[in-house]
């Protein structure tokens, strides 16, 4: 396990997004970044998994133990990204695939029927409901391995229960893992977050959780006391013309 610093300027181009950006990311733990479209949520993510783009850091990024991050993070982007014309053990195994490696079907197999899709091994994601998507996405991060796990917005397109349902199987099957989470959902931040953030242009802002472990009762009510109270702060925060 690895946790992360991230302090700096982040960028767009020539644009600042946000100044003075001061996250904390302990190891083992689920991080969660929220804020207006187009804060700069998504830059972060990519910044964190390595990813090319326009984005910048004037800045640094560490890890707690002073080695790379390089092959320790994968990421499971918006919408999940699965390939269409492959089935579903092709479609978790394609890291290895990309790089030239011999894929680990029985491992495949095996995080598959962890998510729940035992049997459907052999279907394309056409054939897929919404949550089994996603889930088949889940399973393609969980079989690299990675200390690290960024999650852009990866329920974002289910229905509520889906969402209740697939937040409370990523916590359990990520667990020990460092994960950073982005949404614009202040009940998902409340509900899976050891840590978490507003951001604005101005920096981020650290907010109070309740005190009780994740994945949080969406109907306790310190949970829903501070979905409300976060709802008016996100309110009061102006979206980046970037």
């Amino acid at each position: 396990m690895t946790g992360l610093s991230l302090c700096g300027d982040l960028w767009m181009g020539d644009a600042p997004l946000i100044r003075g950006l001061a996250l904390d990311m302990p190891a083992g733990r689920w991080s969660c970044l929220l804020g207006p479209s187009g804060i700069g949520k998504s830059s972060i993510a990519r910044l964190i998994a390595g990813l090319p783009g326009p984005h910048r850091l004037d800045g640094a990024l560490r890890t707690g133990d002073d080695q790379p991050l390089e092959g320790r993070v994968a990421m499971m982007a918006q919408g999940g990204q699965l390939l269409p014309w492959a089935d579903l053990v092709r479609n978790v195994t394609i890291g290895a695939r990309l790089r030239g490696a011999r894929p680990d079907v029985a491992r495949a197999n095996a995080l598959l029927a962890q998510v729940g899709l035992a049997g459907l091994e052999g279907r394309r994601p056409d054939a897929l409901s919404g949550g089994q998507q996603q889930r088949v996405a889940l399973a393609r991060v969980l079989i690299e391995d990675a200390p690290v796990v960024v999650l852009d917005e990866p329920f974002c397109a289910l229905d509520t229960a889906t969402r209740l349902a697939m937040q409370d199987l990523a916590v359990n099957v990520l667990a020990g893992r460092t994960v950073i989470l982005i949404t614009h959902d202040p009940l998902e931040a409340l509900r899976l977050a050891d840590r978490a953030w507003l951001l604005g242009a101005d920096g981020a802002k650290a907010l109070a959780l309740p005190d009780s472990p994740a994945p949080r009762d969406y109907r306790a009510p310190d949970v829903l006391a501070a979905q409300a109270e976060l709802l008016g702060r996100l309110q009061g925060v102006a979206p980046c013309d970037a």
